[in-house]
């Protein structure tokens, strides 16, 4: 039976390649449709009708957030009610936790499974097929899907029930957002210090400070780039379900409020269109500096003789 893929943006697009490589004739689907001429010249197929892709016995959902998933499976419109019993939705997108588990008891009352798939990994690992992938859900449903996720990831775990997924993706992010946050507040003290940009970076990524974040950013923050992950203002949602569940649980987070704070003052500053590394440009406009590689040195004017 075939199978669909819904959402084509900057992680989607590359998954639906690699999975289609795999398993030509795939179903997909996007709002803006942009991705679709790559995608059918590929051997896909582009379609934005519902009944279509209900009645695939797969689909893969890869979408900005819970309130975009809800309207597409369960609008009047939707594609829950004609989806069979026994189809399976498999979610890659990143959603708060509770919503997860509200949007896998609504298909399960049709009889229609549901596993929860978010991915970790930058575009690039999307694109070479090499993300993790953390899913949630019953055992059986995920043997009969791992196959098709192998065709995105190299390290895919099922994590438990329902919702293990997305716990899962939000401990690793939390970790990684806080490492963000400390390059944004700290760096700037070094130029502010009078140290060299470049030379700092080097070393923190060739030393113990090194991390994922310092790997990635600190080359684009130099150059001035801060367009090339995604944006604050979509990243913000797993500060927002990391506060729910500290304040639902009970359990202190000082160094993640305190990391969330600078996430807010970023985006109160106007930065939530640009990525994570941006957060840096904080500190940079407190201090007065920026974090910024030397520009190339001028040629000297060539001399003429008389």
């Amino acid at each position: 039976m075939p199978i669909a893929f819904i959402g084509l943006g900057q992680m989607g697009r590359p998954m639906a390649i690699n999975l289609l490589h795999d398993h030509p004739g795939l179903l997909v689907s996007s709002v803006s449709g942009r991705a679709y001429p790559e995608l059918t010249g590929l051997g896909a197929e582009a379609t934005e009708d519902r009944r279509r892709l209900a009645g695939c016995d797969k689909v893969f959902l890869s979408l900005p957030n819970a309130a975009v998933i809800r309207e597409l499976l369960f609008a009047a419109d939707g594609l829950a009610q004609w989806m069979r019993p026994g189809s399976i939705v498999i979610d890659t997108s990143t959603v708060d936790y509770q919503q997860t588990l509200e949007i896998e008891s609504e298909l399960a009352t049709r009889g229609i499974h549901f596993m929860d798939a978010p991915v970790s990994g930058m575009p690039s690992r999307a694109a070479d097929g090499t993300l993790t992938i953390m899913c949630g859900g019953n055992a059986a449903v995920f043997a009969d899907v791992q196959p098709y996720l192998q065709s995105m990831a190299t390290t895919i775990l099922h994590m438990g029930a329902a919702g293990s997924g997305q716990l899962t993706k939000l401990i690793n992010q939390l970790l990684y957002d806080i490492n963000c946050a400390a390059l944004a507040e700290v760096l700037p003290m070094a130029v502010k210090l009078g140290l060299d940009a470049e030379k700092v970076s080097a070393v923190v990524n060739n030393g113990t400070g090194r991390s994922h974040a310092s790997s990635y950013f600190l080359p684009h923050i130099l150059a001035g780039r801060f367009d090339s992950a995604y944006p604050l203002d979509h990243a913000y949602k797993d500060l927002t379900s990391a506060a729910r569940l500290s304040a639902d649980l009970g359990i202190p987070l000082p160094l993640l409020s305190a990391a969330t704070a600078i996430y807010q003052t970023a985006l109160l500053q106007g930065h939530g269109s640009d990525d994570k590394g941006a957060m840096i440009k904080v500190y940079e406009r407190l201090l007065g500096v920026e974090f910024r590689a030397a520009p190339p040195a001028s040629l000297p004017a060539p001399v003429h003789p008389h």
